[in-house]
């Protein structure tokens, strides 16, 4: 992340800050938080994340700010895990900032939820996809990407109905986010008479899959669902063709990096992966798709524009109801909808989007992507 400068903010939260919108007094300023991972396994995630939001701050303020007030965005690295989101959580309070862009694992996104509910701060994560994040009655947390409950059943009717594999393999990394949908795949491919072989939890970190191949190989598993991110995967990935074990691999949004692709290598090649929409083809964002493109940047990762619609959802509800009442922004939100890069949206009474699509692409070893016909 060489575009941001960092401070510590302290030891005990080792949350990492960073001013997007230039420097202010805090009384011309209207701050909003930005928490996601900048460091640890999946921070490539979060430089999406960032690099959304710190795009949507830069437009807003050449635009005049949010009613003549700058907008300055404060970065807080989660690492990705729950306590330290906690950790950050209790920063933003003590902060008194109003509003969160984040968090971006659902493990994280989950618990920190708790406390933005009970402190009255609002939030919208453009990347946690667990469905039980709004299933809780909160009033304050919204989403600006779709849910497990959607990609899950995306990825297992295409498995049912295209792969029609002879033995499946359903594997999750037993955290929130990757066992939560590899149920909803299991779900649904057994919904259409396919009943998987084996449905097992690997360890977040895990580096060794010699056993776990052998056991697949062993119960002639030809297809296998991976639910989780991309470090595991591509270890995976990776040890399967160096162990002759050449079943075809799909997984969700959180694999979908081109990292899969350093760490795989050419065993990368045709990996099956469920992603929002790539919004950068839209002609209608072309405009800022050569903004991102003009500053070195990719705008096509999948939580770059979901979190620049975050932020602006969130600027246009306060222009909208003339407020910076975060409770009362959260009711706007519900009662209106918003032109955005992904489109125009509008919620659910729970925070979750009304409608959201993801897509089924086919990974490249040069990590690119295709998008496959469904």
């Amino acid at each position: 992340m060489n575009t941001f400068s960092r401070n510590v903010l302290g030891a005990a939260v080792g949350a990492v800050v960073l001013v997007l919108g230039g420097v202010a007094h805090a009384a011309d300023t209207v701050k909003i938080a930005v928490a996601g991972p900048t460091t640890g396994p999946v921070a490539q995630y979060g430089d999406m994340q960032m690099m959304g939001a710190q795009m949507a701050v830069e437009q807003i303020n050449a635009k005049g700010g949010v009613d003549g007030k700058k907008l300055e965005a404060v970065i807080m690295d989660d690492v990705c895990e729950p306590k330290q989101a906690v950790a950050v959580a209790n920063q933003i309070v003590n902060d008194k900032i109003k509003y969160v862009v984040g968090h971006l694992c659902s493990g994280s996104t989950q618990p920190a939820s708790k406390l933005y509910e009970e402190e009255g701060i609002l939030m919208i994560t453009p990347a946690a996809t667990n469905p039980a994040i709004t299933q809780q009655g909160y009033q304050m947390v919204f989403r600006t990407i779709g849910t497990d409950d959607q990609q899950g059943p995306t990825a297992g009717k295409y498995i049912a109905t295209t792969i029609k594999p002879k033995k499946l393999a359903i594997l999750h990394d037993k955290q929130q986010y990757g066992e939560g949908i590899a149920k909803e795949v299991d779900k649904t491919v057994k919904a259409a008479g396919i009943k998987p072989v084996l449905f097992e939890g690997v360890s977040k970190g895990q580096t060794d899959f010699s056993a776990l191949i052998t056991k697949m190989k062993k119960e002639g598993v030809d297809f296998v669902y991976y639910g989780g991110y991309h470090p595991e995967l591509g270890l995976l990935l990776r040890q399967s063709r160096e162990q002759g074990f050449d079943a075809k691999y799909m997984g969700p949004e959180g694999v979908g990096n081109k990292d899969i692709s350093a760490i795989a290598g050419p065993a990368s090649e045709g990996l099956l992966v469920t992603l929002p929409a790539d919004f950068s083809t839209d002609p209608a964002n072309a405009s800022l798709v050569k903004a991102f493109k003009d500053k070195g940047q990719d705008p096509s990762g999948p939580f770059v524009m979901p979190s620049y619609s975050a932020v602006q959802i969130i600027v246009d509800a306060i222009q909208g109801a003339k407020t910076e009442d975060p409770v009362k922004l959260a009711d706007y939100i519900r009662k209106h909808s918003f032109p955005t890069p992904i489109g125009k949206v509008a919620f659910k009474e729970n925070g979750d989007l009304k409608e959201f699509e993801f897509v089924i692409f086919e990974w490249h070893a040069d990590a690119t992507k295709t998008p496959v016909k469904q």
